[in-house]
C-alpha cells in the first residue's frame, strides 16, 4: 500500500507516510476499543495505548501538576502573593503579539479580580521587543513596587539591572530561549530555562499564556493558604481558559499534553462567549458557529495580533480585558481596520520579496532578503509566506536608519533558537530569540551580509538537501467505500487540531472518478467510487487551472491516488461526508 510514494505528484510533491510501528496500532485498537485508522493515527503521533484516554478526553485534573514543579515558582508565587496582600503597586509588561496579549489578559483580570489594579505596558514595534528602561521608568514614577514580564524578558538582564536600582522587585513569566546567563530578579519561571530539570516534556512546549495560568493557580492557593479569601470568595479560575487556548493555538505550540487540555477545555469556555472583548470581535467577524482552533489561529489571531503589526499594540489586550460593550465594538472596530490595512502592507513587501530573490542567484537554500522601510510589523508574516512558497528557511529584515531588524521562519530539522543565540554570541546580532520555528532579531545594517554567510553556512551544515523537497506527510490510507460518517465522528476525536497534531491527511487508495465539474470560483466537484462500492463526494479548491484540477477535470473513469482530509459536509444543513482534495497521482485502473 505505501509503494511509489516517492514519486513527484501533480502537485510537485513528494508523499511520505510518517512512521508507523502496525503492531502497536493493533494493539491500542483493541486496549481502547478505537477503528484501527484512529489507532493507526495517534500511534504515528507517539500517542501510547496508556496515553490514548487523556489524549482523546484531556482534563486539566489529569494533565494539570503541581505549578511549583517549575523552576522558580515558588519564588514567583510568594513575591505576587505577597504584593497582592500587601497592596503594592504591580505592574505587568507584555509582548505585542497574541500571545502576549492573552497573557497580560489572564493576569491583568485575575489581579482585578482581587481588587488589585496592576499598570499595564504593551511596547509598540518601533520600541522593540521586551522590557525597556523606557518602561521602567515610566512605572518608576506611578510608584511600581513588583514589576512582572509575560512572554517576554528571559534575557533582558541590563533593564532588570536597571529595575532593580529603582526599587522594584521583578518577576519574570516566560517561555522564549534562555541564554546561558539569566538575570539576577526575584524569580524567572520560563520551561526553557536550561537549568529547569521539570520531569514533565510538555511543559517545555507551553506558550506564555500557559507558564502565566500556571502561575495564577500556584498565587491563587497561596492565597488562600495564607488566609486572603477568608473574606472574599476565590475566582474560578476556569472563567479565563478561552484566553489561554486563544495565546496558546495563535503562538503555534504543539498541542499536546496540557496544551491541548488548556485548549480543549478553552473552546468550551470561549462557547459561552462570556468575555465581551472575544464575543464581539467574534460577531464582527461573523463566527456564528462552536469556535474550533481555525477560528483561533486564522481569524481571531490575525486581528488581535494586527494592533502590534500596523496599529496600537496595547488594542488588543485592551479588548481581551474590557467589560464595556460599548468599548468593545470600538476597540474590535479599530483591530479590524488594522488587520486590513495589514494586509495591504503584506501584500507589498511579499511581492518586493519574492522579486528580489528571483530576480538573482542565491548561494545558499534559504530565502534571505530585506529592504529599507518595510514595515516592521509584516516582516514575520512574509517570513513564513516565503518559507511556505520555497519551502527553505526565510529571513526578513527591515532597514532603518539606527537598527536592523528581522524575523525568521525555519523548516523542519532546522532549529532557529540554536542558530540566533549562536549568532548573538559571535556578535553578529545586538538581540534575538525565539522558538525551533520562529524567531525575532536585530542587527546594524554593516553586519546583514556577514549574518547572511554565517546563515547559509548553519543551514547548509545542519540541513540536508532531501530535507528541503517539499513533502507532503501522509497519517493513513483508506478506501472510498470505507469513507462514512462513522469514520468521521472518530476522526473528530483528535480535536483540537494544531502544531503537532495537524488534521489528518489521509490518501484515498484506487479513487475513481465518477462525475467532475467546475464549481464557483475555480473549485472542482467530483464524484468517486472505488473497486470496492461506495460514493463519496469530494472537492479540491482553486485548482482548476493546475495539474491536479486539469487531471480531475478530464479523469472521469480514471483512477487516483488522492491526498487529503475527510470531513463532515454540513452546507446548507447536510450531513454527509466528503474529501477535500490537496493533492493527486495518477495511477492505473486494476480489475475488480
Amino acid at each position: 500500500m505505501y509503494q511509489d510514494l516517492k514519486n513527484k505528484s501533480l502537485g510537485g510533491n513528494i508523499w511520505e507516510f510518517a512512521p508507523c510501528d502496525e503492531k502497536k496500532a493493533e494493539i491500542a485498537a483493541q486496549k481502547c476499543g478505537i477503528p484501527l485508522l484512529l489507532a493507526h493515527i495517534l500511534t504515528v503521533r507517539n500517542i501510547a495505548a496508556e496515553d490514548i484516554a487523556d489524549f482523546l478526553t484531556p482534563k486539566m485534573q489529569n494533565l494539570m501538576p503541581d505549578p511549583y514543579v517549575m523552576k522558580d515558582m515558588e519564588k514567583a508565587t510568594a513575591a505576587i502573593g505577597q504584593a497582592i496582600m500587601q497592596n503594592k503597586q504591580i505592574a505587568i509588561i507584555g509582548d505585542y503579539d497574541v500571545d502576549g496579549a492573552t497573557s497580560s489578559a489572564v493576569l491583568m483580570l485575575f489581579l482585578q479580580s482581587l481588587g488589585i489594579c496592576p499598570l499595564i505596558h504593551i511596547p509598540e514595534r518601533d520600541e522593540g521587543y521586551g522590557p525597556s528602561i523606557k518602561a521602567v521608568d515610566e512605572f518608576k514614577a506611578q510608584g511600581t513596587r513588583l514589576l512582572i514580564t509575560v512572554d517576554c524578558g528571559t534575557n533582558a538582564k541590563e533593564v532588570f539591572d536597571y529595575a532593580k536600582k529603582q526599587g522594584m522587585e521583578v518577576v519574570v513569566l516566560d517561555h522564549h530561549e534562555a541564554d546561558e546567563t539569566l538575570p539576577q530578579i526575584e524569580a524567572l519561571v520560563n520551561p526553557k530555562r536550561r537549568d529547569d530539570d521539570s520531569s514533565l516534556p510538555y511543559l517545555k512546549y507551553m506558550a506564555a499564556v500557559g507558564v502565566v495560568f500556571m502561575g495564577i493557580v500556584a498565587v491563587n492557593r497561596y492565597l488562600r493558604d495564607n488566609g486572603f479569601y477568608q473574606n472574599r470568595t476565590a475566582p474560578d479560575l476556569r472563567q479565563w481558559l478561552d484566553l489561554v487556548a486563544l495565546g496558546t493555538v495563535c503562538d503555534v505550540v504543539p498541542l499536546l499534553g496540557l496544551n491541548r487540555a488548556f485548549v480543549k477545555q478553552g473552546l468550551k469556555v470561549m462557547a459561552c462567549r462570556n468575555n465581551i472583548g472575544l464575543k464581539t470581535l467574534m460577531a464582527k467577524a461573523d463566527i456564528k458557529d462552536i469556535p474550533n482552533t481555525y477560528h483561533l489561529g486564522y481569524v481571531l489571531g490575525p486581528r488581535i495580533n494586527a494592533g502590534g503589526r500596523v496599529g496600537d499594540s496595547s488594542v488588543g489586550n485592551r479588548l481581551l480585558c474590557t467589560n464595556d460593550e460599548k468599548c468593545a465594538v470600538s476597540l474590535s472596530d479599530k483591530l479590524n481596520e488594522y488587520n486590513a490595512l495589514r494586509k495591504e502592507i503584506e501584500t507589498d513587501v511579499l511581492a518586493q520579496a519574492c522579486e528580489i530573490l528571483e530576480g538573482s542567484p542565491q548561494k545558499y537554500p534559504m530565502a534571505f532578503v530585506y529592504g529599507h522601510g518595510w514595515h516592521q510589523g509584516v516582516i514575520g508574516i512574509v517570513a513564513g509566506k516565503l518559507k511556505e512558497k520555497y519551502n527553505v528557511p526565510a529571513f526578513v529584515m527591515s532597514v532603518d536608519e539606527d537598527e536592523v531588524r528581522g524575523s525568521a521562519r525555519s523548516v523542519d530539522g532546522l532549529d532557529l533558537g540554536g542558530l540566533i543565540i549562536c549568532a548573538k554570541e559571535k556578535g553578529l546580532l545586538t538581540k534575538g530569540g525565539g522558538h525551533t520555528m520562529a524567531a525575532g532579531f536585530s542587527c546594524t545594517e554593516g553586519k546583514i551580509e556577514e549574518f547572511r554567510s554565517f546563515v547559509g553556512d548553519y543551514i547548509t551544515a545542519n540541513l540536508k538537501d532531501e530535507q528541503l523537497d517539499p513533502v507532503l506527510m501522509i497519517d493513513g490510507c483508506l478506501d472510498a467505500a470505507g469513507a462514512n460518517l462513522d469514520l468521521i465522528g472518530n476522526l473528530e476525536r483528535l480535536e483540537p487540531y494544531g502544531s503537532a497534531n495537524p488534521e489528518p491527511r489521509l490518501v484515498l487508495e484506487r479513487a475513481i472518478v465518477t462525475k467532475s465539474s467546475i464549481v464557483g470560483s475555480g473549485h472542482i466537484c467530483c464524484f468517486l467510487s472505488s473497486l470496492n462500492g461506495g460514493s463519496l463526494k469530494a472537492m479540491a479548491f482553486n485548482c482548476a487551472d493546475n495539474e491536479i484540477g486539469r487531471a480531475l477535470l478530464n479523469g472521469r473513469g480514471k483512477s487516483f491516488r488522492l491526498a487529503g482530509k475527510l470531513r463532515r459536509d454540513t452546507w446548507q444543513g447536510r450531513n454527509q461526508a466528503q474529501f477535500i482534495i490537496e493533492d493527486a497521482m495518477e495511477t492505473k485502473n486494476d480489475n475488480p
